[in-house]
């Protein structure tokens, strides 16, 4: 498990919990605005070991009352991803689980496992685009359905998110994803920031107004969902 992030303190993050975040490396998916492109790609340097992690945790008791594990792609190391949440776990805190759903087993042995709390799905498009926005030409939507499946079932708290970048999204999209996970829990469009270490440059944000006509197209459906993090 390469360790290549923490976020030492976040209030944004885990809905409701003080939390940390540790950013884990690798992934499966290739999206084009990923904002993590050494994360992605495996060429981030490890900043700390797994022990390392739990010192630092243990010392936070207290002060801290979650974790969130995100990547990267947590999923791709299914045992090392185990073990590292019930060592957490065994400290006191809560996990909170980012993913993109790509490997809904993985999914579901966490939660049964009751190795997360918490989950967040990103949910890249509708699913006639998903090959282009994932960057995984060879995609089986039936491994996110899956998952969206699972997470609907009710057996944990969830969210489901987008972040909408201008030149990948439109509204036929929202349209699909209102049919995909009408009824869900939650639901945040979120909208693009260019970090400067995208893998592919040239993408833009949408304008809040924008937003907002996707945001109606999908509370068709998903009546509470929302815009997240933007302010233009």
């Amino acid at each position: 498990m390469k360790i290549c992030g923490l976020q030492k303190t976040t209030l944004l993050d885990f809905p409701g919990k003080v939390a940390a975040t540790v950013f884990l490396s690798g992934c499966n998916f290739r999206c084009p605005f990923c904002h993590n492109t050494d994360l992605v790609m495996g060429s981030a340097e490890e900043l700390m070991t797994t022990e390392e992690l739990l010192v630092f945790l243990r010392k936070r008791r207290g002060v801290l009352e979650g974790v969130c594990i995100t990547g990267g792609e947590p999923t791709l190391q299914p045992e090392a991803l185990e073990e590292l949440a019930a060592r957490i776990k065994a400290l006191g805190y809560e996990i909170k689980l980012d993913t993109n759903g790509y490997r809904p087993k993985v999914l579901k042995n966490m939660c049964e496992k009751k190795l997360a709390d918490y989950v967040a799905m990103d949910i890249k498009t509708g699913r006639d685009h998903y090959p282009l926005a994932s960057g995984k030409t060879d995609i089986f939507i039936e491994n996110i359905t899956e998952s969206i499946g699972y997470l609907m079932s009710g057996t944990i708290p969830y969210e489901f998110r987008t972040t909408v970048v201008r030149g990948l999204h439109n509204a036929e999209d929202f349209e699909d994803i209102a049919q995909w996970i009408g009824g869900c829990q939650r639901y945040f469009l979120q909208g693009f920031v260019d970090s400067g270490n995208v893998l592919k440059s040239g993408f833009s944000a949408f304008k809040r107004a924008e937003l907002e006509v996707f945001l109606k197209i999908v509370q068709k459906t998903i009546p509470q969902a929302e815009i997240r993090g933007v302010d233009y």
